[in-house]
């Protein structure tokens, strides 16, 4: 991923970026729609991202010019769009040291923005909160055709509602499995995934590594105790 960016394109196709950071929009804008719903970004807001998060961009008629800040991996960064008071500040830093503009944007002073509300902003909400979540009983609950609801999220999201739920169960079986001390056939089953070596092959196609690879670097990186 390149720190500066400049975006004339209409449309960024699905993608990830395997490290946390942040998106600071210089000029122009553009909607992202990924794993957390759908966002719209102006300049002088940032997108803060987690780890081995995807998204599809949508960039306005003029592009878009972009600060992308690698965010450090031992603390934690909010998710979603944010107005920033020092965000010119934060800028000029990063010209001298991207590490230093880092540590600033994760201090700022910011407000929080709101997002997207409608269908398919819903669905990404419920299938966030319920692994296990039956597509065609929440397109009926909706109101909505579960063919509707198929192509409708497919084209905000660029995947189809199916793929979008994997990736739920991968990221939380990941999560899971760095910070836990369960097992991972537990885990399997928490986040609703047919067997072990299921949550396997959907935590590799994710991360690129599997879960026992995963829980090892955990337990490699512990302070040792003499």
């Amino acid at each position: 991923m390149k720190v500066w960016q400049t975006f004339r394109t209409s449309t960024l196709t699905w993608h990830l970026h395997s490290g946390a950071y942040a998106a600071m929009v210089l000029s122009g804008g553009y909607e992202e729609a990924g794993d957390h719903g759908r966002f719209q970004v102006v300049a002088g807001q940032a997108i803060f991202h987690h780890p081995f998060e995807g998204h599809i961009n949508r960039f306005a008629r003029h592009g878009a010019v972009v600060l992308n800040l690698p965010l450090p991996s031992h603390k934690s960064s909010p998710a979603g769009v944010f107005s920033i008071r020092d965000f010119e500040a934060i800028v000029r830093v990063a010209e001298r040291s991207f590490n230093e503009a880092a540590e600033w944007i994760l201090e700022a002073d910011m407000r929080k923005e709101s997002q997207s509300a409608d269908w398919p902003d819903a669905l990404v909400a419920a299938l966030e909160a319920d692994p296990f979540l039956k597509l065609s009983r929440w397109a009926e609950q909706a109101g909505l055709a579960p063919w509707d609801v198929s192509r409708g999220f497919r084209k905000v999201f660029g995947i189809s509602p199916e793929a979008f739920r994997v990736r739920v169960r991968a990221r939380k079986a990941w999560e899971a499995v760095r910070n836990r001390e369960e097992s991972l056939a537990s885990i399997a089953g928490r986040f609703g995934f047919a067997d072990q070596s299921h949550m396997t092959r959907c935590v590799k196609q994710l991360t690129g590594s599997p879960p026992h690879r995963w829980r090892q670097m955990q337990i490699d990186s512990r302070p040792a105790h003499h």
